[in-house]
């Protein structure tokens, strides 16, 4: 089992700024896709946004220009850098992987989360 370790959420005010990490295991090959999703109070769990491992990206419609997701291929991490936050982004943050599993190909993992709050 693969276990991804988010870090970075917290509390900050409307118009802040906030920054997630996330890590896979140093023993795992490879990844390839890797995002983040979050769900917020009574909501589904949505896309907010994803890397391929060739660094292509992809937003949720309602937040381009606002966050920024990036990898490090070689120490297989992913950021996001969220700016101009609103109330509405406050809602549980996960990390999402698709880990090298060898004969099975890649399996997709999730981390615990991490709560990001929003105050206005």
């Amino acid at each position: 089992q693969v276990q991804l370790v988010e870090s970075g959420g917290g509390l900050v005010q409307a118009g802040g700024s906030l920054r997630l990490s996330c890590a896979a295991p140093g023993s795992i090959v490879s990844t390839s896709d890797m995002g983040w999703y979050r769900q917020a109070p009574g909501k589904q769990r949505e896309l907010v946004a994803s890397i391929t491992y060739g660094g292509s990206t992809k937003y949720a419609d309602s937040l381009k220009g606002r966050f920024s997701i990036s990898r490090d291929n070689d120490k297989n991490t992913v950021n996001l850098q969220m700016h101009r936050m609103e109330p509405e982004d406050t809602g549980v943050y996960y990390c999402n992987a698709a880990v090298w599993a060898g004969v099975l190909g890649f399996m997709n993992y999730w981390g615990k989360g991490t709560l990001v709050t929003v105050s206005s």
